[in-house]
C-alpha cells in the first residue's frame, strides 16, 4: 500500500488523534508548570512533657508564619499539650543524658557549670523532678524563650491545625471540654494518614 493509498477518511482521523495528543501533553505540561500552593508540613506530637512541648509548636509556628499550611496530631502524651491547663507540664530529668542541669542564678561562673545528677540521686530525692521543672521555668523566663502557652496561642492565630488523637481520647477517659476550644478536629490515623501523605514534610516527635 502506497502513501497514498490510506482507506478515505484515515488521513483526517490520524490529524485528529494527533491533536488532541498534542493538545493533552500541551495541558498536562502547564499544569505541572503551575505553582502547587504554599508547602505544607505534619508534624505527629507524642510526648507531654515541659522540655518535649517546645520542638512541635516552635517548628508549626515557623512554618505558619512562612506561609506553610501545617497540622499537628497529638496522640498519646502528647496529648497534655491541647489542655487548658499547660502548669502540670514537667521536666523529666531522670534517664535523659542529653539533660545536663545548669542553674537560672548566681554568678556567671556558677552558671556555667553542667549538673550532671546521678540517677541514683535524682531517683532518690523526693521532689526532684519539681525541681529541675522550676529550674527550667526560672531558665526559660531568664532567656525571654517565650513559654507554651504562647507559642500555642500563636500557632492558634496562624492558621494551625491542631487535631487532637481521638482513640487516646478515649483511652485516657478525656472529655472534650478539658481541651482548648481551638482544637480543629477529633479524628484517628486513618483520617491524618492521608494528611501526612500529601505533605512536603512530615515530622515526628
Amino acid at each position: 500500500m502506497g502513501a497514498g493509498d490510506y482507506p478515505p477518511g484515515l488521513d483526517a482521523f490520524i490529524a485528529r488523534r494527533v491533536d488532541e495528543i498534542v493538545a493533552q501533553k500541551v495541558e498536562e505540561r502547564l499544569a505541572a508548570m503551575k505553582p502547587k500552593g504554599p508547602p505544607s508540613m505534619t508534624i505527629i506530637a507524642t510526648k507531654g512533657t515541659l522540655d518535649w512541648a517546645y520542638p512541635p509548636f516552635i517548628l508549626a509556628s515557623t512554618a505558619a508564619a512562612l506561609g506553610w499550611d501545617v497540622a499537628v496530631f497529638f496522640t498519646f502524651y502528647g496529648l497534655n499539650l491541647l489542655r487548658k491547663d499547660l502548669s502540670s507540664l514537667k521536666v523529666s530529668p531522670l534517664g535523659n543524658p542529653g539533660m545536663p542541669m545548669k542553674m537560672p542564678f548566681g554568678p556567671g561562673w556558677f552558671r556555667d557549670v553542667d549538673w550532671n545528677i546521678p540517677n541514683i540521686v535524682q531517683a532518690g530525692i523526693p521532689g526532684f523532678e519539681s525541681l529541675a521543672t522550676g529550674l527550667m521555668k526560672k531558665t526559660i523566663k531568664n532567656t525571654g524563650v517565650a513559654d507554651i502557652s504562647d507559642l500555642r496561642a500563636l500557632c492558634v492565630e496562624s492558621g494551625v491545625s491542631l487535631i487532637a488523637c481521638q482513640m487516646t481520647v478515649d483511652l485516657f477517659g478525656y472529655d472534650k471540654e478539658d481541651f482548648l476550644p481551638d482544637v480543629t478536629e477529633y479524628c484517628g490515623a486513618t483520617r491524618f494518614l492521608p494528611m501526612a501523605q500529601k505533605a512536603d514534610v512530615s515530622l515526628f516527635i
